[in-house]
């Protein structure tokens, strides 16, 4: 065995002693692509859901602060809060909930346009007979006020 004679390190020229100083990418990049499709694949099950409600136009309507209290009604009559199908008692239960936490909760109701009107109070009536105080009614701008 000699002495002081090290363990050479492959590199470009066979006499050097230098160590492996690059970098192997490869690896990183499929660890990115991996995450990258794994993210692809779980984003659409992430978003949730929107309800199709053809809303009535208003010119002068105001912005509201967002709720915990969504309800909507489509244009067959179903009744949803915060994107769950519900009933008198459910619509009820949770916005009695809603008001134990934050007596001054707003319930924002979105209707179809062409809901009879009687629908859209019944609903409203469920709503107060809970304790809620504070409705807002969403509506769209009509195309020529846009401009």
């Amino acid at each position: 065995m000699q002495k002081g004679r090290g363990i050479k390190v492959a590199s470009k020229t066979s006499d050097s002693m230098d160590t492996i100083s690059e970098i192997n990418v490869v690896p990183l990049v499929d660890i990115v692509l991996v995450v990258l499709i794994i993210f692809m694949v779980t984003a659409p099950a992430l978003v949730k859901p929107s309800i199709e409600v053809n809303l009535p136009e208003a010119s002068h309507g105001d912005s509201t602060e967002p709720s915990l209290l969504n309800i909507a009604i489509t244009g067959e009559g179903q009744v949803m809060i915060n994107n769950e199908v519900a009933d008198e008692t459910k619509v009820k239960d949770q916005a009695l909930v809603e008001f134990q936490r934050n007596p001054e909760v707003q319930a924002i109701i979105i209707a179809d346009r062409s809901l009879p009107y009687g629908k859209v109070i019944k609903v409203l009536d469920w709503v107060k007979s809970s304790g809620v105080k504070n409705f807002s009614v969403t509506t769209d701008q009509p195309v020529d006020a846009i401009d």
